[in-house]
């Protein structure tokens, strides 16, 4: 067995060491005896049954005794008899109480062993106060069912000892906190030895140095993590104990921040963590004490919540000279100053220098070199930068204490600070620095004098000199990588001609519009523009382009406007073909920029807008290059502001017939346009379908196989249809106008329907104008349809997220896929739109009786019991049966008897008075009655009193539900 187990460990493969071998091992060894006379006796300690204890905890040595993979995998008892055999094998004497025993005076392997069976016992009362979703029972067998209650009944006694003890195993962590001190827990080879005949061992297993190694640091990590959680779960009954549980989890967060979140030897769970962290913040109060300031780590957070960033910086100041604080933890901050600033936040970009050069002189005195982030924030360097930067210098080191290799590398950045800069006002503030002449000898400020004179003769580091950009002489390949960066950064068309000028002016080998590989111009215009004789003229033409596409693409509409312009008055004066492709994309620009400005109010486009969209669309000049992007974004623009009439009516049929995307806008904007219309004029609606069906559809081919088999190849992107199902989400998602997105949101939702094999059919507006079958439906990409249903209806709600109707589609979406509490948050915001926070009736289109029902199933699913009784009163005609087996339910997971005051049918009532007597529920019969004995529910009332009453509590459920789920 031991060669066996050996050769499983050591065999390769991708999945970990099955934990269940640990149950093998163990269930065999403690299998009882039994005796001649048939007598059932205790299992036998010998040595097949010490060797397969043996090889149990060999097991769990060999996972590192990793409790989360341990828990995971093996039940309560079974790790219970694992770790009280650790404790035996590791000579903890049995009985002792673990909370008499000192720590410190044991040898680090039963130290460590006492801390994982008070770690485990922790752990386990959490983990059992957590609710447990039941299992649905199987065929019943009676050997199973007998087994199961065995181990559950094993399961609760091991628990209540636990817990009588859970309050000595807090002790025992809270001492392991002050141990201070590595410990080592048994490995493979420790337990060989601890195996071995008490005379052939020598001593090695109680010494320092046997075992796996675990520091200090990550003891205490987990050790605080497990504290905070029962901390935490006791809270719910000492509401005192929540500072307890605050401190030990801010310690794990500090302790984490410190040593990284990755460990061989533990995992915290980090968003758990977090979860636990944002809970105490609620429940204890929010002042910071002191023992939570006492700590950079907590002093930066703090800074960094409250946006206190001038603290922040002294901190990073102070801590140059202790260096205390992790570099990884410095970069960190440094990320999140970044990505604050890159928001939108201006004010952090000085926040951001000060914190890079307070982190770059921490890393020039610890050797590391300097990131790349000093180098951009130093691109444009001025007076106040250097000045900052020569305090933070001044700062992070103590001359009279400090050791020569320090000095030296201080020494050497501020020389190589010098030599980069061009500024000699800027040179002349570093060079003259009290820092700068105390570290550098007179030899090396000599030498550095004659290094800055060969850059420029006119330099005189004694006085302050005056200089220009013309008194630096720089070779022309200086000048021409010069004026190339000013090419890239410059959006002044005015300037770019200019520059290239100047550049042709020095060589005329270089083709400049390759110098940045950003520059990308469509291919249908980068064949035109190359075509360009004049070196100069390309170079202009193809960069204005370029530059102006790209400012479209980053909404930056002024500046490309300009270089459009430009260009447009560049290319009229040679090129025909070129002045219409920049009246086409100059057309497009004045799209975006309407749909961006005017539009987003509800603005309507000027009508010369209009027209020039119509006059593009029915465009009829030859050998012109076109990118399929206008016209789509031309077709999107006329159906957003419901340019139906044109559509239908006015666009040339040629048009249609060899433009897919106008062709599809004539259908979709017929079909609108007849939807308030009787169903036989719907003939436009068919043929919508049909086009959409057969770009949902595959191509099949058949192909044989090297053994002579033929096999059916479906290509998912079809040639079939007008276009590709890509291409037409794209073109949907540029549609904004609320009847055209219903339309063919309505009608993806019917074709997902028409599969044979669905279960739940998706709820849409207009659905009964689709056709209802499909002739080959065997070639409809179903799967590719279910996609794009989730896709469109996730970009509607972006565009509307108070449609009810979009908001039902999306809830029966996430019904059909077994998402329930995603399904009911839609469910009940799909009312709350539209009944003002339910506050009036919701609408009876809205809360159908296939949407009540999907509802009831939703919370019988989720173990909502008392939810579901309530429920169905919503139906026309109340759902007795489902209600009563409902309330039968003992193990619900809602709040149950606080729900009994929004049942206003007394039938339900009555019954629920009924099944508390019969289980002798005295508290809940009473609650039940009282409901009962409200007069509004009085039979004898009138109607009017009764529905009042009715709509009073449904209003008030649905409340409490939205808080629930929202």
């Amino acid at each position: 067995e031991e060669a066996l187990l050996e050769q499983h460990l050591q065999k390769p493969s991708p999945d970990p060491p099955p934990v269940q071998l640990i149950v093998q091992f163990l269930e065999q060894a403690s299998k009882p005896s039994v005796n001649e006379q048939n007598q059932v006796q205790p299992p036998p300690d010998n040595k097949r049954n010490r060797i397969l204890k043996l090889l149990a905890l060999k097991v769990a040595a060999h996972l590192k005794w990793d409790l989360d993979v341990l828990e995971k995998s093996l039940s309560v008892p079974v790790l219970n008899m694992l770790l009280n055999e650790l404790l035996c094998i590791s000579k903890v004497p049995p009985g002792t109480k673990h909370v008499d025993v000192d720590l410190s005076s044991l040898p680090p392997t039963t130290a460590m062993a006492i801390l994982l069976y008070n770690r485990w016992a922790i752990r386990t009362i959490v983990q059992s106060s957590f609710p447990v979703k039941q299992a649905k029972p199987g065929p019943p067998q009676l050997n199973v069912m007998n087994q199961m209650q065995q181990e559950k009944e094993l399961t609760e006694n091991i628990l209540k000892v636990l817990k009588e003890q859970a309050a000595d195993s807090i002790l025992v962590l809270e001492g392991a906190l002050k141990l201070n001190k590595d410990l080592y827990v048994h490995t493979i080879r420790t337990l060989d030895l601890l195996a071995m005949e008490p005379g052939m061992v020598n001593g090695e297993t109680e010494s320092s140095t046997a075992g796996l190694k675990i520091s200090a640091e990550e003891i205490q990590c987990q050790v605080c993590y497990d504290l905070g959680a029962i901390y935490f779960q006791q809270g719910a009954t000492n509401a005192a104990v929540h500072e307890n549980a605050k401190e030990k989890f801010f310690k794990t967060k500090e302790l984490i921040a410190k040593n990284g979140s990755s460990s061989l030897h533990f995992t915290i769970d980090e968003e758990r963590l977090a979860g636990y962290c944002q809970a105490c913040g609620v429940l204890t109060s929010s002042s910071d004490d002191a023992s939570q300031q006492a700590t950079p780590y907590s002093q930066i957070h703090s800074c960094m919540k409250s946006g206190n960033y001038q603290d922040l910086v002294k901190i990073f100041l102070e801590d140059n000279l202790t260096l205390s604080l992790p570099v990884q933890f410095r970069q960190s901050v440094l990320r999140e100053l970044f990505q604050k600033a890159q928001q939108g936040n201006d004010a952090l970009d000085e926040v951001c220098f000060k914190v890079c050069v307070c982190n770059t002189v921490c890393d020039v005195l610890q050797g590391r070199t300097i990131d790349i982030q000093f180098c951009q924030l130093f691109l444009k360097p001025s007076k106040e930068k250097i000045d900052f930067l020569l305090e933070v210098c001044s700062r992070s080191i103590n001359l009279d204490n400090t050791t020569e290799a320090l000095k030296r590398k201080m020494a050497s950045f501020l020389k190589n600070l010098c030599l980069g800069l061009e500024d000699l006002q800027l040179v002349f503030m570093i060079s003259s620095h009290e820092l700068f002449i105390k570290l550098l000898k007179d030899d090396e400020r000599k030498l550095l004098i004659d290094q800055m004179r060969k850059r420029s003769p006119r330099i005189n580091l004694c006085t302050k000199p005056v200089t220009s950009f013309y008194d630096i002489p720089a070779s022309a390949s200086v000048n021409i990588g010069q004026l190339e960066h000013q090419l890239i950064l410059s959006v002044d068309p005015w300037r770019i001609r200019q520059i290239l000028i100047e550049l042709h002016g020095m060589t005329s080998e270089r083709q400049f519009w390759t110098v940045s590989n950003k520059w990308e111009v469509p291919n249908v215009y980068g064949n035109v523009i190359l075509g360009i004789k004049d070196n100069l003229t390309r170079d202009l033409v193809y960069i204005l382009m370029a530059k102006g596409l790209h400012c479209c693409a980053i909404k930056d509409f002024v500046h490309a406007k300009q270089l459009f312009a430009a260009c447009l008055e560049l290319v009229t004066e040679f090129s025909p073909k070129l002045r219409q492709v920049m009246l086409n994309e100059m057309l497009l620009l004045d799209i975006y920029t309407h749909e961006a400005g005017a539009g987003v109010s509800g603005e309507r486009p000027p009508s010369d807008l209009i027209s020039r969209v119509r006059g593009y669309l029915e465009m009829r000049v030859p050998d012109i290059p076109l990118r399929q992007v206008i016209a789509e974004e031309c077709v999107a623009f006329l159906l957003n502001w419901c340019e139906n009439e044109y559509l239908t009516m006015q666009v040339p049929l040629p048009l249609v017939q060899t433009n897919p995307y106008v062709k599809l806008g004539q259908l979709l904007a017929a079909t609108c346009k007849e939807l308030p219309g009787p169903k036989e004029s719907r003939r436009t609606a068919k043929d919508l379908w049909e086009v959409v069906v057969q770009i949902c559809s595959v191509s099949n081919q058949h192909k044989r196989g090297n053994d002579g088999r033929v096999s059916l190849i479906k290509h998912r992107e079809s040639t079939l249809g007008i276009m590709y199902r890509s291409e037409l989400l794209s073109f949907i998602k540029k549609l904004r106008e609320p009847l055209v997105l219903t339309t063919i949101l309505s009608l993806f939702v019917k074709l997902h329907n028409v599969r044979e094999d669905i279960v739940n059919d998706i709820a849409a507006e207009h659905i009964s104008i689709w056709p209802s079958s499909i002739p080959n439906l065997q070639s409809v990409d179903f799967e590719a349809v279910a996609v794009t249903v989730k896709e469109l209806v996730s970009y509607a709600l972006t565009i509307n997220a108070n449609n009810h109707f979009w908001l039902i589609i999306q809830a029966d979406i996430y019904f059909a896929t077994n998402q329930y509490s995603a399904a009911l948050h839609y469910y009940l915001q799909a009312g709350a739109v539209c009944s003002d926070f339910f506050n009036k009736m919701v609408p009876p289109d809205v809360y159908t009786d296939q949407v009540i029902k999907r509802m009831i199933k939703c919370c019988s699913l989720l173990n909502c019991h008392t939810q579901v009784a309530i429920l169905c009163q919503f139906l026309r005609e109340v759902d007795y049966k489902t209600a009563f087996k409902a309330l039968q339910e003992q193990n619900s997971h809602d709040a149950m008897d606080s729900y009994y005051e929004y049942i206003w049918d007394v039938t339900i009532l009555e019954y629920l008075t009924y099944l508390h007597h019969k289980r002798g529920e005295t508290d809940k019969r009473q609650i039940a009655i009282k409901a009962i004995g409200q007069t509004e529910l009085n039979a004898s009332n009138p109607e009017e009193v009764l529905q009042l009453a009715a709509q009073r509590r449904k209003k008030k459920f649905l409340q409490a539900m939205a808080k629930l789920y929202f």
